[in-house]
């Protein structure tokens, strides 16, 4: 029998993007809800409490929680594969902030994990729940913009320059490459999903701002299989940008934030179509925190299919992410893919 209600998750860290998903998820509770949270730092206890839930120091402790039907990841990036395997191992389904894992075989292990084990994988990448996101991608699915030859993107922010040096975020193993695992990898996500497979790449990755170890101003330069090309940039040390743009060979749309995710104000979209003017859009605050958690949930409940595939995951993001740590590491040499 199937379950009804809303799914019972277990939040693993509550650190500040946990913090995050657990305040939007309070609009959400006929879908989801957080029963407990697994946090070693002690911080984590008075807020799990203030949030009205139970606090666990591990998250082996929350999966054996009574009801726990699932978990959401927001933790160190290089913890992700090992949590996701002993969240498999409890049969619990999974959502995992992004990046799903450091390298191809992990991301492989994982959702061929998931798969078999009929369990649902989500992850953070909800920028494919911002409206004119949403709308750009259905449109060039459709064949509204033509053939697509170009996309262009550049997420920055400077919210990384006051960490105290010892944050996780900013140790170069955990978050290598500049901005690349804090906001690039939206943007190649959103490439792929329009390009498909990626082809071979470049990078650059420079410290010229700060002194953040991992570099704060990277860019790279990305071939697919099928044509078309992609070029995305991130810095850690430039006031918030965020923009992304498609270009086909029947129309484009150029789309950019007002505010960072964390707090959202809305778009501007500009735009234009074969034959006819450039147009200017102003498109109202949106949730796709909360919007992408949903969905998790409604596929976890059996109502709808997650829409990130694990081909998505594996084929495309994960291996550009490796991909692009070679490159860095090589000096910014072309890696083939």
């Amino acid at each position: 029998m199937n379950k009804t209600g809303p799914v019972k998750v277990a939040m693993i860290g509550l650190g500040w993007w946990g913090k995050k998903m657990t305040a939007v998820l309070q609009k959400a509770k006929d879908d989801i809800e957080i029963v407990c949270a697994a946090e070693p730092n002690s911080a984590g206890k008075e807020f799990a409490e203030a949030n009205g839930f139970k606090h666990y120091g591990s998250e082996t402790e929350a999966l054996r929680h009574p009801g726990v039907e699932a978990i959401i990841i927001a933790t160190p990036h290089s913890l992700h594969a090992e949590q996701i395997k002993r969240a498999v191992a409890a049969r619990k389904h999974i959502f995992c902030e992004k990046p799903l894992a450091l390298t191809r075989q992990e991301a492989e292990v994982a959702v061929d994990a998931c798969a078999k084990n009929k369990l649902v994988l989500g992850t953070g990448h909800e920028r494919r729940w911002e409206p004119p996101v949403a709308q750009m991608l259905a449109m060039a699915r459709s064949g509204q913009l033509g053939r697509i030859q170009q996309v262009e993107g550049n997420f920055s922010h400077d919210k990384f320059t006051a960490l105290d040096p010892s944050n996780w975020r900013l140790n170069e193993s955990e978050a290598p490459v500049g901005g690349m695992t804090a906001t690039g990898i939206h943007l190649t996500d959103l490439a792929t999903a329009l390009l498909g497979r990626a082809r071979d790449l470049r990078v650059s990755c420079e410290s010229l701002s700060s002194k953040i170890p991992q570099g704060d101003t990277m860019s790279v330069h990305i071939r697919f299989s099928g044509g078309g090309t992609a070029y995305v940039s991130a810095s850690l040390a430039m006031p918030f940008i965020s923009r992304f743009a498609v270009y086909g060979s029947r129309g484009w749309i150029d789309i950019r934030d007002k505010a960072h995710v964390e707090a959202p104000a809305g778009w501007v979209v500009t735009s234009a179509m074969a034959g006819g003017p450039i147009t200017v859009m102003e498109v109202p605050p949106a949730e796709p925190v909360k919007d992408n958690l949903v969905a998790f949930a409604r596929a976890a409940r059996g109502e709808a299919s997650y829409p990130i595939t694990g081909e998505d995951l594996v084929n495309n993001i994960t291996t550009i992410l490796e991909a692009t740590v070679k490159s860095a590491a090589r000096d910014g040499a072309v890696v083939k893919l």
